[in-house]
């Protein structure tokens, strides 16, 4: 039996502060774990009045989703907002089985709002009860509703950005990828944090974040399975729904990509920022030290966290402002 690749080390800074230890084996993700892991951690009342206390409104519309189906996308943004800004078109993470439209929102006020910007983010469908293709087309019934409704929602139809971190990392780039090949809305640029892309179970990363970190092969093989079920890992699998499949990359947007050199999808996230540069594409790619998976949104105050959140806040003035 071959030995477990030894893996990076952990930034001593976040393993602090995270308060849990990393290198013990994860609990085991399950599909009875599902309905506990998806109790939000805050109401829809106290997430409206956090946003009120950062000068910012929510607004929920219905749509048409995936087969026409009725899905719920909510917009972001100051109140009274008008004019015509740049989109923030986000996609939670969750590893394709958890998460909500309203996660993590507190995290994007430093490169996001300044801005002046409006955020719209999707309630698309999960796995297991609602496998792919659902996720990633609702993701992009989404964007065409988005750009469709520029007017009513007081955006610039060419600077809609597309954000997606983790699994909606991955399914930001197969919503990008859709658009490209259905001349779908024509997006700014892509902001793809920790993407998860590649179903197939074969980098070193993931040999090495096996039983350790945040999110571990175990977690992400269950995410992927949920989503593919028995097609994962094998030939029937699109491009859309896992990206690292791609081989062609043009004609995409200008990229952001980043991720932590301690999780498991450091290496398809660096395979893909080296795509977009085979195909011409302007891509920045960072690999932030020690980072395991999402550890800005986990530990923000870090020393690398806080230097991640910059290079991303850097990256989207310049985008803004070209």
């Amino acid at each position: 039996m071959t030995a477990q690749r030894p893996h990076p080390p952990f930034d001593p800074e976040l393993a602090a502060l995270y308060g849990a230890s990393l290198t013990d084996t994860p609990f085991a993700m399950t599909a009875d774990m599902l309905p506990f892991a998806r109790t939000p951690d805050l109401s829809d009342e106290e997430i409206d009045e956090a946003l009120r206390a950062r000068g910012l409104e929510r607004r929920d519309f219905t749509i048409s989703g995936y087969r026409g189906d009725e899905i719920v996308v909510s917009t972001i943004s100051r109140p009274g907002h008008t004019g015509s800004a740049a989109c923030f078109y986000t996609i939670h993470g969750g590893g394709m089985i958890v998460g909500s439209r309203l996660d993590n929102l507190a995290s994007f006020d430093e490169w996001m709002f300044v801005h002046d910007a409006v955020m719209v983010t999707v309630e698309y469908r999960l796995a297991p009860e609602h496998p792919d293709p659902f996720p990633v087309e609702d993701c992009y019934a989404g964007l065409e509703w988005t750009a469709a409704n520029a007017d009513l929602l007081g955006i610039d139809p060419a600077r809609i950005v597309i954000v997606g971190t983790s699994a909606g990392g991955g399914l930001a780039a197969g919503t990008a990828l859709l658009a490209r090949d259905r001349q779908g809305p024509a997006l700014h640029a892509q902001i793809l944090m920790c993407p998860m892309l590649d179903d197939r179970d074969r980098t070193v990363s993931a040999e090495q974040i096996d039983g350790v970190g945040v999110w571990d092969r175990q977690a992400n093989n269950f995410g992927w399975s949920s989503l593919l079920g028995d097609r994962r890992g094998g030939d029937d699998v699109s491009v859309y729904a896992a990206p690292a499949r791609a081989t062609d990359l043009s004609g995409l947007p200008q990229t952001y990509i980043d991720c932590g050199s301690a999780e498991v999808f450091r290496d398809e996230a660096v395979a893909y920022a080296s795509g977009l540069w085979a195909a011409g594409i302007n891509a920045e790619l960072h690999v932030w030290a020690g980072g395991f998976h999402a550890f800005p949104v986990l530990v923000p105050n870090a020393a690398v966290s806080r230097a991640a959140t910059a290079a991303l806040a850097s990256f989207t003035a310049r985008i803004l402002t070209v």
